[in-house]
């Protein structure tokens, strides 16, 4: 895929590419009828301030909107706004320490009341807030002030100047939300406002009418919806749950849904249902990496929820990086690939493999190496017992590793688990409904935030193509914790000063080359050079559509239902 930069410096330029159309089908809005989607991890709730999950970003996505998105090339267009802010058209200030934002006129929300600047300054306060614990903080990293210059213009002010100003208010993890609605939700209170949470009043082409947590959400097309006949459906149901194998056929055999998302299954197990005729795989690469993150804390249950989330009390053995290096050594990434993806996947040693520009050199993990992670953990003292599994002053290599229901994520548990028991490790296995693994809930014990276990898998990425964000989600400070109603990106507790450093250097950093660089530097500190992430698979996008289904565009680099508004019936 062709990476297309998008330059700030002096005398830029922005080219960007027309939304999605409809393919010059149009019409009155919800002519169409009813589209049917099927996520087989189902949203718990439709604010992704209060969610890192992507089934919860994305059905939050057909509802609340950002200024702006990023293409299916990567390449950013305006939403809300009138046009992506840049140095060339004065929206991005010469020194790079300010973006201007400017609404298109005429906006309303779906209960027909104005969208102001207001909403953007009251968006930015809520996720800023210290006590609300927004999981999308990285997105303001570096915001000083955002204010309302008049009605439709608002202005956002960075602590230093910024060469990737679109973090707030662009992608689907940074949408506007409603001042009124949200007003008494900041802080603590964020997570207590379930009426909003559960049904955000919007301007995307879809408004709530049910949510029921974990399984369906029922909308209608919104009266307000900015384009004269749009969405062309009437309704739409979005089903959660299930699993990925009965989301394929639901849409590829027996026609039952028209968009069945992320289909995380064997590439067999894909071409046989594509054979049921009634829908069509589509795929396409991005950033999307499989990993394993290693717990640097604590986890005993024994201890209090505040010295579970910190590293004041250490891993008792994954604080060794000698272990976590033999687990790394010990897997054998081509045949994760091999079981699980085929041609959808490509083994890697990197957390961003892609744009080119940030992806490292890095290919040291690609060759199994069982002996030498023996040899490793022998050297470090952890000496097999009695019972084969190694042990170091009286603490046992007894692993629990965790991970979202899926029949892939279950074959990449398995042979894990047998991998590292040919190095001397114990390994127990859970798995648990994605609904309520992703889901964020502040109140339970099996979110992957409170990571209540050793080791964890599961997959992310970011908005775009550049991982500023991303990969400053790892700074000291963005672990979830109590205070943070358990929310933050910093999953596995990562905290190295000189790591901070890189991420302010990248913040100030104008030359892509040298942005490139940093990002390397970034991506090693994380993997080859701690094994605090253990990255297992480059992974394709695969999703289906029905063949009655027209309009799609699958899109890597922002949410898969960044378009819905242009999808329309077709006659096939």
């Amino acid at each position: 895929m062709k990476l297309r930069t998008l330059l700030l410096g002096a005398g830029a330029t922005l080219a960007l590419t027309p939304m999605a159309m409809a393919d010059g089908h149009s019409g009155e809005r919800g002519r169409d009828g009813e589209v049917k989607i099927i996520y087989w991890q189902a949203p718990s709730i439709l604010n992704p301030y209060l969610s890192g999950g992507t089934k919860d970003i994305e059905s939050s996505s057909l509802v609340i909107e950002p200024m702006g998105r990023f293409d299916q090339d990567g390449n950013p267009v305006p939403f809300l706004a009138e046009e992506i802010p840049t140095v060339a058209n004065g929206g991005v200030s010469a020194d790079l320490t300010s973006i201007t934002w400017k609404l298109k006129e005429g906006l309303k929300w779906s209960d027909g009341s104005d969208v102001t600047s207001a909403d953007l300054v009251f968006t930015a306060k809520y996720c800023m807030d210290p006590e609300g614990g927004c999981a999308q903080g990285a997105k303001f990293e570096g915001v000083t002030n955002v204010e309302a210059i008049d009605a439709l213009t608002t202005k956002v002010t960075f602590s230093s100047p910024k060469p990737n100003p679109y973090g707030p208010f662009m992608g689907g993890q940074s949408p506007i939300i409603q001042a009124a609605q949200f007003a008494e939700c900041l802080g603590a209170r964020a997570p207590e406002c379930t009426d909003a949470n559960f049904g955000p009043i919007g301007t995307g082409p879809f408004v709530v009418t049910t949510f029921k947590p974990n399984d369906v959400i029922q909308m209608v097309a919104n009266e307000n919806y900015r384009e004269e006949g749009k969405p062309a459906f009437a309704a739409l149901t979005f089903k959660g749950g299930g699993s990925a194998e009965a989301s394929g056929r639901a849409v590829m055999e027996t026609g039952e849904y028209d968009y069945g998302w992320n289909l995380q299954l064997a590439p067999d197990v894909i071409q046989k249902m594509a054979e049921g005729g009634k829908g069509v795989p589509i795929s396409a690469f991005g950033a999307l990496v499989e990993r394993l993150e290693m717990n640097l804390t604590n986890p005993s249950p024994d201890l209090p929820a505040d010295t579970r989330s910190t590293v004041a009390e250490p891993h008792p053995f994954l604080s060794d990086i000698n272990v976590r290096e033999a687990l790394s050594m010990a897997i054998n990434r081509e045949e994760l690939v091999a079981v699980g993806y085929g041609d959808a996947g490509r083994p890697t040693c990197n957390l961003v493999p892609a744009p080119a520009l940030y992806a490292s050199e890095n290919k040291g993990c690609l060759t199994q190496d069982i002996e030498g992670a023996n040899a490793k953990l022998e050297a470090a003292g952890w000496v097999k017992g009695s019972d084969g599994i190694r042990a170091k002053d009286g603490v046992r290599i007894s692993i629990l590793y965790q991970t979202s229901t899926n029949a892939v994520r279950q074959d990449f548990q398995a042979l894990i688990k047998d991998y590292w028991s040919q190095i001397g490790v114990e390994t127990e296995l859970r798995n648990l409904d994605g609904s309520v693994f992703f889901g964020g809930d502040p109140g339970s014990p099996d979110t992957f935030q409170k990571f209540y276990a050793d080791v964890e898998m599961y997959a992310n990425v970011f908005d775009g193509t550049d991982p500023q964000a991303y990969l400053a989600a790892y700074k000291c400070g963005n672990e979830p914790k109590p205070s943070s109603q358990w929310q933050g990106e910093n999953i596995n507790r990562f905290c190295d000063p000189a790591y901070d450093a890189l991420i302010d250097e990248l913040a100030k950093t104008g030359d892509l080359e040298k942005r490139g660089e940093l990002g390397k530097k970034m991506n090693d500190m994380l993997t080859k050079d701690s094994f605090t992430i253990v990255p297992l698979v480059d992974r394709g996008r695969v999703s289906a559509h029905s063949n009655t289904l027209g309009g799609v565009v699958l899109n890597v680099f922002d949410s898969e239902l960044w378009n819905a508004a242009d999808w329309y019936r077709t006659g096939n």
